[in-house]
């Protein structure tokens, strides 16, 4: 180990002795390559690292972290490596210049203590103060926040007077409070109780806890003042966080029932086999990625109007083939969808796999956006969210202002009149099956990037499909789309107190009640057959 630490340091002083051109100077590596001879001494070279000019130093320590540098058995080079397969791919750790490739045998690691790791922590946060990305001055700032000492708080105070960023400078400033209340007089821990007071960050709240029983009565009241203040900020954040996640839930819920509520509302049919529409959505998105798997960034865009197509197509033929034969008999329509449903499910088994498919997420649909440190919220359900709005408000459009769009509504409100006037509701029936088909494939796009994709993804979502559609209002799209939402967002209130599979239970006794006041829905469907 010490002839591992002695050989990282040379390799890591090597160049030249004018401190322009980034190097420490010949002259010190002896000196350290003989001081090394324990952690202590390997801490003071860090320290030595850090007060030089070297321009990659900042490299050398994170590949130190990361565990990342080795030296080369043959020559005792230091070199960071990269895994290729069986054998490693090194690079220079002072210049960054390419050394070739070795195997597992010709290299050695150079190993650290845990006292070391928390040391590279802090002197790389402390490094990354001067980094040009605000962001990642941020992520330095909380790091070194979580363990403040004065050095750090030196380091930040300096710093924050020439800071430009608000957000960065607003941490700094968050750590001079800190340090006033770990090491300020009385007077001086109420003062920064007051400025930090409503910030609901944990370290805030751990310190304002260690100081609701100070001997100073003052300080043990503020104290206490602000941690009851934060409480209540925190629940208001929960609850809107509550709310989101509902309408993304709701988002799906309504997306799925709206291409239900087309072809129950325009048909009559009642489909039990239009969770596999979701379904084939789902897994026409996996396709597009195993189809394009240096395009994942972009698989999304393609699978939309893909799973679009492939639902649309799906659901023509099972009109074509079955629907259009049991038209006014609706309980031989629901068992033939249910054996559709079998079908089709059997079917995913046996020529993709009986296994959950795996689906990525974007990168721009990956991660979280920070409102506060108490209120956090996941990108890819807002996107999901506004993708509901989007594919609802072009549904609308295609219904409300093309010709199509009138003929479906002519046929919804008058089937025999509307054959009258000339639209072949033959046609207008397979169509308007396919367009459901259609909404629910693209529905299952969305259900991709929030749970897992297999046979029996479906099946989760079609009774709480028709409940949305029902307690809606048949055939009305309005409808669907807020008591999709609505159910949705109450579903994730019920779940902390009753659990999820209790939540489901009471929405629907709830809606089972509902009904029986409001037969027809919340917003009932308008028309001469309305009433049938």
């Amino acid at each position: 180990m010490l002839l591992f630490t002695s050989l990282l340091f040379t390799g890591l002083y090597t160049g030249n002795t004018d401190a322009e051109n980034g190097g420490i100077g010949n002259d010190l590596i002896d000196q350290i390559a003989e001081e090394l001879q324990n952690r202590k001494t390997i801490a003071a070279a860090i320290d030595e690292i850090l007060a030089s000019k070297a321009e990659r130093k900042r490299e050398w320590l994170e590949a130190l972290l990361s565990g990342t540098l080795y030296f080369r058995k043959s020559d005792k080079k230091v070199v960071t490596v990269t895994k290729q397969g069986s054998s490693f791919e090194l690079t220079a750790a002072s210049d960054g210049s390419a050394q070739g490739t070795a195997g597992k045998r010709e290299i050695s690691k150079v190993k650290i203590n845990n006292s070391l790791r928390k040391k590279l922590r802090n002197a790389i946060a402390e490094m990354a103060l001067d980094d040009p990305d605000a962001k990642a001055r941020v992520v330095a700032v909380e790091q070194m926040l979580q363990s403040l000492d004065k050095s750090k708080l030196a380091a930040i105070t300096q710093r924050a007077s020439t800071e430009t960023d608000s957000s960065v400078k607003k941490l700094m400033l968050l750590a001079t409070h800190l340090n006033a209340l770990d090491n300020g007089t009385g007077p001086e821990k109420v003062a920064a109780i007051q400025i930090i007071g409503n910030n609901t960050r944990d370290i805030v709240v751990q310190r304002l806890t260690s100081l609701s029983s100070n001997e100073d009565p003052a300080v043990a009241t503020e104290a206490n003042a602000a941690l009851v203040e934060i409480q209540k900020r925190i629940s208001f954040y929960e609850k809107i966080e509550t709310v989101l996640f509902g309408l993304s839930l709701g988002s799906v819920l309504a997306m799925a029932a709206i291409g239900l509520a087309i072809t129950f509302g325009v048909m009559g049919v009642i489909n039990m086999a239009h969770g596999e529409m979701i379904m084939i959505g789902a897994y026409t998105t996996w396709a597009v990625q195993q189809a394009l798997p240096a395009f994942i960034e972009y698989s999304l865009i393609v699978a939309v109007p893909l799973a679009f197509i492939a639902a649309f197509l799906v659901g023509v033929l099972i009109e074509f083939l079955v629907i259009r034969h049991l038209y006014g008999r609706p309980l031989e329509t629901l068992l033939a969808t249910f054996g559709i449903s079998l079908i089709l499910q059997q079917s995913a088994r046996t020529f993709i796999s009986a296994q959950n498919v795996p689906v990525s997420n974007p990168s721009w649909l990956s991660g979280q956006w920070h409102f506060d440190p108490a209120l956090s919220v996941a990108i890819n359900r807002v996107v999901i969210f506004f993708f509901c709005l989007a594919v609802f408000a072009a549904l609308m459009w295609l219904l409300r202002r093309t010709f199509f769009g009138l003929k479906v509504r002519a046929v919804s409100q008058n089937r025999e009149m509307a054959r009258a006037m000339g639209a072949r509701s033959a046609r207008i029936d397979s169509m308007t099956f396919g367009l459901g088909a259609g909404i629910a494939g693209v529905a299952g796009v969305a259900l991709s990037q929030l749970t897992n994709v297999g046979p029996n993804m479906g099946q989760s979502y079609i009774v709480d499909s028709f409940m949305v559609v029902v307690f809606g209002g048949v055939g009305n799209l309005w409808g669907t789309l807020l008591a999709g939402l609505s159910l949705g967002v109450v579903n994730k209130f019920l779940e902390p107190w009753v659990g999820a599979v209790l939540a489901k239970i009471v929405v629907l006794v709830f809606i089972i009640v509902f009904i029986q006041k409001y037969p027809r829905g919340l917003f009932p469907q308008r028309g001469r057959a309305a009433g049938d």
